[in-house]
């Protein structure tokens, strides 16, 4: 199936609103990460979000080039000739970025997409997060506002933060404290600001102890019932029933019965990328520590070939990250539910 338009876009995240689940967002750094995602999605049967930080977008343009953009429209458009291959729907999505980075990323990302449209194209993105948990509620609003109105001109959806996600990604840092907590008064200034799908659809990463980075069960304090309070204070005034979709970010060593919460509370997208890069990492390592002397050349040796052969291990790591896919689509309850 083709990368999804619009429509089938928007339709994925209805249903799996409707039905109580959620995608798995899988973050990408390489055409071979991004396989193993669609690979993933595939033998769970899901539908799935693939996703590129500022950094994984600096990456794919070249270690010395560093270019976001370039890495972006490279990756869009390699994605977009071989998910059509894998019989499943998959969005594209940028994650995490920060003021200072929207004029070198999701600004011009989204100003290409609305030339796209104009030429009777689907946009390249499907989807684009502006980070504003560095700065204050009013100010992460009002850019918000402008780039909802500027992500409707291009037919995409925003994702927005509202509060903090602690630990470190991609450079982002958020301190573990009381600002993990998004309040009811948050969500209904944000509802007051953005609207309810008015003026644009977005996505909202309200944060109930999200913790970017690896960590052992019971470390990371979710508050789940975070959630469920914003949607009954905003639902309440509006007269609507979950009036968010929401993001489910930071989520190594969340419960079983966590995840399975936020869902029941409106979660439709959980981001993945710590476990996942355990996943593709781990089987690289293990194929280097059995074929050591074959890897490297060894007191003026050959080596071998094959074992030093990136492909050797990069189908490995690829099947490892795949596997790790299929678990997290089957966590959120999307395994099996790939639209027909």
């Amino acid at each position: 199936m083709p990368i999804a338009s619009p429509e089938v876009y928007t339709e994925m995240l209805s249903r799996a609103k409707s039905q109580g689940f959620a995608y798995p967002a899988i973050n990408v750094t390489s055409s071979q990460t991004l396989h193993a995602a669609l690979r993933g999605f595939a033998e769970a049967e899901t539908d799935g979000i693939v996703q590129i930080s500022t950094g994984g977008a600096e990456f794919l343009s070249g270690a010395t080039v560093k270019d976001m953009v370039t890495g972006s429209v490279a990756f869009a458009e390699f994605a977009r000739v071989v998910a059509d291959k894998y019989p499943v729907n998959v969005a594209l999505h940028t994650d995490h970025c920060p003021e200072n980075k929207l004029d070198g990323f999701v600004r011009p990302l989204l100003e290409i997409s609305r030339e796209r449209v104009a030429n009777g194209q689907d946009p390249l993105f499907q989807s684009h997060m502006w980070d504003g948990s560095a700065v204050d509620l009013e100010e992460n609003l009002r850019i918000a506002e402008e780039l909802l109105a500027a992500s409707k001109a291009a037919r995409t959806i925003l994702e927005i933060e509202v509060g903090v996600v602690g630990g470190e990604e991609d450079g982002i840092v958020g301190e573990i404290n009381e600002k993990l907590y998004t309040t009811p008064d948050d969500a209904l200034r944000t509802a007051e600001a953005l609207g309810l799908g008015e003026k644009g659809y977005y996505l909202t990463a309200l944060t109930f102890g999200n913790v970017h980075g690896s960590y052992k069960p019971g470390f990371v304090k979710l508050r789940p019932g975070v959630l469920k309070e914003a949607q009954e204070a905003v639902g309440q005034k509006y007269g609507q029933a979950k009036p968010f979709d929401f993001v489910f970010h930071g989520g190594s060593g969340s419960t079983l019965e966590e995840i399975h919460e936020a869902i029941e509370y409106g979660v439709v997208k959980m981001n993945i990328d710590t476990d996942t890069q355990y996943a593709y990492t781990r089987p690289v390592v293990d194929h280097v520590m059995r074929n050591y002397e074959g890897v490297l050349k060894i007191d003026g040796e050959i080596g071998d070939k094959k074992a030093y052969d990136p492909r050797s291990y990069g189908k490995a790591a690829e099947a490892g990250m795949a596997a790790r896919v299929v678990e997290a689509a089957q966590q959120l309850k999307s395994a099996g539910n790939k639209m027909k």
